[in-house]
């Protein structure tokens, strides 16, 4: 079985909870153009944008450096999969705080929250360009060229249980919370991987919220990047609304594809104002 097949069958999964929950198709919060920015957007990177950027960097490494090629093939797996966080995970990490920092990212970015609700929909909801310059995704295909080709396969699937289980509305660790002999192992849990929790709270609408850590809580697979960096903030409970607080409105094309396609009603220069002047806009602490 493909790697490929294995991730679909985790996403299904995770849908079917939903679906089980009423939580997939009925969403309150949810906007008409909402499915379609989701179901473009994902087909979009897993069809187009990740191979080709996979493709195109194994062959640039290649060119570049053909000696590389093969080289970390026979290292210890622990090895292999130290390579993989550090310049895939950790360069994601910093690739996402970055799209919260500075505007013209934001742009690429604000897609994935501009929904306003959390679910297994939104965890490929994002502006078409911006996987096609994420970092990670360039590194990843470097190290498979050179030799991580046989790692990478199980890294992938452990890393996108993570963050699918991550988005999705189930949240699995809320019964786990509850769970008072579990508590210390939940303590290191938390710390090392992007739980329900760590993540609803990245994605929380309101600045006033005690749940909410919009400009923190960034990590992807390991949530230990977020602790390591001073931007984590856990709090086992889950904000009280989704979105973004003081966000101007955005349509389903600019969302998908600014800058190329703008809005003519509303600026983009004006929605990046406005959303400076919200409380999310102030520095991670």
């Amino acid at each position: 079985m493909s790697y490929e097949l294995i991730l679909f069958s985790i996403f299904f999964a995770f849908a079917l909870l939903e679906a089980s929950q009423s939580k997939l198709l009925r969403i309150a919060t949810e906007k008409p153009t909402d499915k379609w920015v989701e179901l473009i957007s994902g087909i979009f990177l897993l069809t187009i944008t990740q191979p080709t950027v996979l493709i195109a960097s194994r062959n640039l490494t290649a060119w570049i450096a053909p000696e590389v090629t093969g080289i970390f093939s026979d290292i210890p797996i622990v090895a292999g999969l130290a390579l993989l966080l550090i310049f895939d995970d950790m360069m994601q990490y910093w690739w996402h705080r970055a799209s919260h920092t500075f505007p013209w990212l934001y742009g690429l970015h604000r897609a994935h929250h501009n929904a306003d609700y959390m679910s297994i929909r939104i965890v490929y909801r994002n502006n078409i360009l911006y996987y096609a310059f994420m970092p990670s995704l360039w590194f990843s295909g470097a190290l498979i060229q050179m030799g991580l080709d046989h790692i990478y396969p199980g890294y992938i699937i452990v890393k996108l249980l993570v963050i699918y289980g991550a988005h999705s509305s189930t949240c699995w660790d809320k019964r786990l919370y509850r769970v008072s002999w579990l508590s210390p192992v939940m303590w290191i849990v938390e710390r090392t991987i992007s739980t329900p929790a760590t993540h609803f709270a990245h994605h929380g609408k309101y600045a006033s919220d005690p749940a909410t850590n919009y400009k923190g809580n960034f990590g992807n697979l390991l949530f230990f990047w977020d602790v390591l960096f001073g931007t984590a903030k856990i709090t086992r409970s889950y904000p009280e609304a989704y979105g973004v607080e003081n966000l101007a409105p955005m349509s389903a094309r600019a969302q998908l594809l600014w800058p190329i396609l703008r809005d003519k009603t509303t600026p983009y220069s004006e929605q990046t104002k406005e959303n400076d002047a919200a409380p999310h806009s102030a520095p991670a602490e």
